[in-house]
């Protein structure tokens, strides 16, 4: 097992900053938003929000982008595809796909920890066709088929 991984960061904007991890047992390390003004996120809108930032991953490695569990339960606030990917190969800048699912507009100042992200493994995957998949106890059961109790 990998003991650390590497990130170059890249400021893009002047009030970037990079990423710190705030506790020793942290899986996640929190990105700030960058902008030159406070950003208003009114219910049911969808904006990008800009971290300023760019990074470098290593090739097998993703990030993640999370919602902070602090935001989402106060404000509703959450990334709309849910998990973000950022692959190894893209070196744009990092900016949170985001919505408020809440009742009240969230305004967003320069600086505020906007999202978490983590790195992850990619596994390599090989796509082979096949006639025939081995058979499971669910097999084509689909959602809802195992019940609430079971």
């Amino acid at each position: 097992m990998t003991k650390s991984v590497e990130l170059k960061w890249k400021k893009l904007h002047p009030k970037a900053e990079l990423p710190k991890i705030a506790t020793a047992g942290a899986a996640c390390f929190d990105l700030r938003a960058a902008m030159d003004a406070p950003m208003t996120l009114n219910p049911g809108d969808i904006v990008l929000v800009p971290t300023g930032l760019a990074v470098e991953i290593p090739l097998g490695f993703e990030m993640q982008l999370r919602a902070r569990s602090g935001l989402a339960a106060k404000h509703g606030f959450a990334l709309v595809n849910g998990i973000g990917t950022i692959d190894a190969d893209y070196r744009g800048e990092i900016k949170a796909i985001s919505i408020v699912l809440g009742r009240e507009p969230l305004t967003i100042q320069p600086g505020d920890r906007i999202c978490q992200a983590l790195i992850a493994p990619v596994i390599p995957v090989v796509h082979v066709e096949t006639t025939e998949l081995s058979d499971t106890a669910r097999g084509e059961g689909g959602m809802g088929s195992t019940g609430v109790r079971n």
